[in-house]
């Protein structure tokens, strides 16, 4: 582990990572970069659950302490977009994938940042996708999930919004720590993000509201 934070969230000792948390705020750390060591920890456990070296009452432990290290951030982290509606987004994690510590996070930056997020949870099939970008108009739509096998899932989710004719509508992009180039061109998706700056400036790019 590169750091003591990650290495207390994944070791589950709870006290000792919020601790950590208000110790490198009131040195004057970066919000940001604390939440990116955080964000390593579930990264970490993603990885081990997929090796089969965690289980779920380990994902949860570390979801729930991931939680509680966000709610301490949040009011440390400035937006850019207060008192606007910069665009409408879409988000859940995907059918198969119960993940939800990183689209949280990011569902709570686009939310800091002035967007009309609407968060549909996890486990997401794509009707409800499709549902959710006619009902609120949407033109972004972000598809998360921690596991490699979300990647058909997302195809999948992609492939449906095409046929049902929203596809030109929408800017899609696809997150979670294994996303990359290969993911976003397997999936059909219009970009890619494994952090939020990047989620940040996809949405930014799309909604033309990028900051002059």
């Amino acid at each position: 582990m590169p750091n003591e934070l990650t290495e207390a969230i994944v070791d589950m000792r709870e006290d000792e990572a919020l601790g950590l948390v208000k110790s490198m705020l009131d040195a004057g750390a970066d919000p940001t970069e604390v939440l990116e060591q955080a964000k390593e920890a579930m990264t970490e456990l993603g990885r081990r659950f997929e090796c089969e070296e965690a289980f779920i009452p380990e994902l949860i432990m570390g979801g729930e302490i991931m939680r509680r290290i966000s709610e301490e951030l949040k009011p440390h982290l400035k937006g850019g977009g207060a008192g606007e509606n910069r665009g409408t987004v879409v988000i859940g994690t995907v059918h198969g994938d119960i993940h939800d510590i990183g689209k949280d996070i990011v569902v709570m930056m686009l939310d800091i940042n002035g967007y009309e997020v609407h968060d549909l949870g996890v486990d997401v099939p794509a009707e409800q996708f499709i549902a959710a970008i006619r009902e609120h108009d949407a033109k972004v739509v972000g598809l998360s999930g921690l596991l490699t096998l979300a990647f058909d899932s997302m195809k999948s989710t992609i492939a449906a919004i095409a046929a049902a004719g929203l596809r030109d509508q929408v800017k899609i992009m696809v997150g979670g720590a294994p996303a990359d180039q290969q993911v976003q061109d397997y999936t059909g998706s219009d970009g890619w993000g494994n952090d939020v700056g990047q989620a940040l400036r996809l949405c930014a790019a799309w909604t033309g509201s990028e900051e002059s």
